[in-house]
């Protein structure tokens, strides 16, 4: 199984999940031509594609997928709120209620974020194994375990967030709506990582960031080789 990166952040989302046979999308958040050149113009594989919330960097195509006869996996309220699409091809799932994608078992949670109902997604496929997958939340619930890649926001620092002149609105709904690098590495201390073969960045913010001291930070944390979600980014993520 190969990780696609094709956009992470504020400009739009979408990365794929390649296998032999299948392959699962996750996010729509760029133009759908920019989503079907990751795809490499084949759709044959596509078994769906998940959308964790209704936010446009995360489902701008979602129109468009459904147009070409992909299949969309979201929450009702994430489906509600973008009503005019919704279509046979929209399929609602629930969280803690398991669902089956191709050869790919999704399992939904909730997620804490500024949205109607936000969802992470925990993804297991035989080629791969166990994968995690949150974005905008700054907070998990939930505890994992016997996982093997983690795909995780780490969207500011505290440390960056306080030195720059912004709005308090506009400093108070960031830390209301994404996850911080204090709060991933509490989440990862929290979190079974003996199996874990990489962990990956997501959703860095342009100006609240640091890619290589986060990316430092977490690999000592966490003796984990990790990555940060560049666009054109390819793992082979092995089960």
């Amino acid at each position: 199984m190969k990780l696609k990166v094709l956009g992470s952040g504020s400009l739009g989302n979408c990365y794929i999940l390649e296998g032999e046979k299948e392959t699962l999308i996750i996010e729509c958040g760029l133009p759908y031509k920019t989503i079907l050149k990751g795809l490499n113009f084949d759709l044959s594989k596509v078994v769906g594609c998940l959308v964790s919330h209704e936010h446009k960097d995360h489902s701008k195509a979602l129109k468009d997928m459904l147009y070409n006869g992909i299949d969309v996996y979201a929450s009702i309220g994430t489906l509600t709120v973008l009503g005019d699409e919704i279509g046979h091809r929209s399929k609602v799932v629930k969280s803690e209620l398991q669902r089956i994608v191709g050869g790919f078992t999704i399992l939904p949670f909730e997620v804490e974020h500024d949205a109607a109902e936000p969802l992470g997604f925990l993804i297991q496929h035989k080629e791969m194994g166990k994968l995690l997958f949150i974005t905008d939340s700054y907070y998990c619930k939930y505890k994992f375990n016997g996982l093997d890649h983690i795909l995780i926001e780490c969207n500011y620092s505290n440390e960056i967030l306080q030195t720059r002149e912004l709005p308090k609105t506009l400093k108070g709904r960031i830390i209301k709506s994404h996850f911080s690098l204090e709060n991933v590495k509490d989440f990862l201390k929290a979190t079974d990582l003996r199996q874990v073969k990489d962990i990956t960045l997501i959703h860095l913010s342009d100006s609240n960031s640091n890619a290589k001291d986060f990316k430092e930070e977490i690999e000592r944390l966490t003796g984990k080789p990790t990555y940060i979600a560049d666009k054109g980014l390819e793992i082979e993520m092995e089960g």
